[in-house]
């Protein structure tokens, strides 16, 4: 933003942060063993800026309409502040968590990669296509990652948050 403080629009902090897992923290694959197991690849700075956004001040929720124990595992490994892993109601989820937490649409973003993760684009207060997005997410978004889902897709959701709540603490 350029201008004086006084010239700029004031915006809300983001205070809460939700994603969808498969596609938005992932690249998307599910590699099965054949035996019933699963295995999923998720990237290492994605998780460092998880954890810089959690240490910013921000709360941080995984939504997945596909239960995993995969992603429970990664959930608890970033010790992130929840995660509801195999719902049918993202938005309603999503709701939920803002009611929960006491916090309006303006203070949540949500990033997502596909058709079920639309409406909560749409209604968060910053919605978040990543790159690997269907055109209908990247419509329905404010702002597209540069990098995929799975490839540091989510550190750039990260420090941009950060970036944008620093700005607006000043």
């Amino acid at each position: 933003m350029t201008g004086s403080a006084e010239t700029r629009e004031k915006r809300t902090l983001i205070k809460l942060f939700a994603l969808d897992v498969d596609g938005t923290l992932t690249d998307g694959g599910v590699y099965m063993d054949g035996k019933g197991g699963e295995f999923k690849r998720f990237d290492i700075q994605d998780g460092y800026g998880i954890r810089k956004l959690i240490g910013s001040g921000v709360k941080v929720y995984f939504i997945s309409g596909r239960y995993s124990a995969a992603t429970r595992q990664r959930a608890d490994d970033l010790k992130i502040t929840g995660c509801i892993n195999g719902t049918r109601d993202k938005l309603g989820e999503l709701k939920s968590l803002a009611e929960n937490n006491h916090l309006t649409r303006a203070e949540i973003a949500f990033a997502g990669d596909d058709m079920p993760d639309v409406e909560c684009i749409e209604w968060a207060g910053l919605g978040i296509a990543v790159a690997n997005a269907v055109p209908e997410v990247i419509r329905a978004a404010d702002w597209k990652t540069v990098r995929s889902g799975g490839n540091g897709a989510i550190r750039e959701c990260a420090d941009k948050i950060i970036e944008m709540n620093e700005g607006e603490r000043e």
